[in-house]
């Protein structure tokens, strides 16, 4: 295993760029069996972002880049492994996969060497599978549960200047969470619109997640239009009797969409008269959280 005190990473973004990667007061401990690319860390670091919401529960994590691929909780890691697996499988081929507990052979075998795997703990007999089968594996030392005291501010250093940001840590708010519908969200609505939102939080802009049973069938972010539409075509059969998260307002003809493919449950920011009118047409709940996590 490496130790990260100063590791040189080997390969950039392109192959013809280089990239280092160097630790400071707010790196978490952590250890890895292979030297990190560029995209390695931002994969490391998206799914970790995402896993801190769910600490104390089995959760699984896939991501490529800075992209969130799937979400999902279960009754075990195992459980939730192939919840994940099941909400997104062309991704998870190559994806970066990080979990919130010890993992064990099981979990492992469910892997190709072209995915990487991070987790607080492997048993002997998982790590002795990795090795074997050249599979990347990094150790996450730090506690989960004190992961977001480590988010620092947000550079972008661009030629018009240096923009800083804190870290988003904003948290769902029982003041502002409304239910705006004539439609009343079950318990279990409320579970997975919950944790569609959490995803949501961590998603590149302008995105929708789609999700049932604490399980992602869809994760669109960062298009410019009709994202709604995207998530239903991707989410297919899967989006019947779902929930879908989106951080922007979205419209009538969204509703119409969200309608199409049978989605029980809406969390928006914000919604007009006439969207929360035609999500009572349609018998589609509709929660509201009075704010969003990303400017559009």
């Amino acid at each position: 295993m490496i130790n990260i005190d100063k590791l040189e990473i080997i390969s950039g973004m392109n192959s013809f760029q280089s990239a280092r990667i160097e630790k400071n007061e707010k790196t978490i401990d952590y250890q890895t069996s292979s030297n990190l690319s560029y995209l390695d860390v931002m994969s490391i670091a998206k799914g970790l972002d995402v896993i801190s919401e769910f600490f104390d529960v089995n959760a699984v994590v896939t991501t490529s880049g800075s992209a969130v691929c799937a979400v999902a909780l279960g009754k075990s890691l195992e459980d939730a492994m192939i919840k994940a697996i099941d909400g997104n499988p062309v991704e998870f081929i190559n994806a970066t996969v990080v979990l919130s507990g010890e993992v064990n052979s099981d979990i492992v075998k469910m892997l190709k060497n072209s995915n990487k795997i991070a987790a607080p703990g492997f048993t002997k007999n998982a790590v002795d599978y990795l090795e074997s089968h050249n599979i990347a594996y990094i150790t996450i030392n730090t506690p989960l549960k004190d992961y977001k005291k480590y988010l620092s501010e947000e550079i972008r250093v661009t030629p018009l200047g240096t923009l800083i940001q804190t870290p988003n840590l904003n948290e769902l708010n029982k003041d502002t969470f409304k239910v705006v519908s004539a439609v009343k969200p079950t318990v279990e609505q409320i579970e997975d619109a919950v944790f569609a939102w959490k995803i949501a939080k961590h998603a590149n802009s302008r995105a929708v997640v789609i999700a049932k049973d604490l399980k992602t069938s869809a994760v669109l972010q960062g298009l410019q239009s009709m994202i709604v539409e995207h998530a239903m075509d991707f989410a297919c059969d899967m989006s019947k009797d779902a929930v879908l998260a989106s951080d922007l307002p979205v419209t009538i003809h969204d509703i119409n969409a969200m309608a199409q493919g049978r989605i029980s449950m809406i969390i928006l920011p914000e919604a007009s008269t006439e969207v929360i009118n035609a999500a009572n047409k349609f018998n589609i709940a509709l929660i509201t959280t009075g704010f969003t996590n990303r400017l559009y």
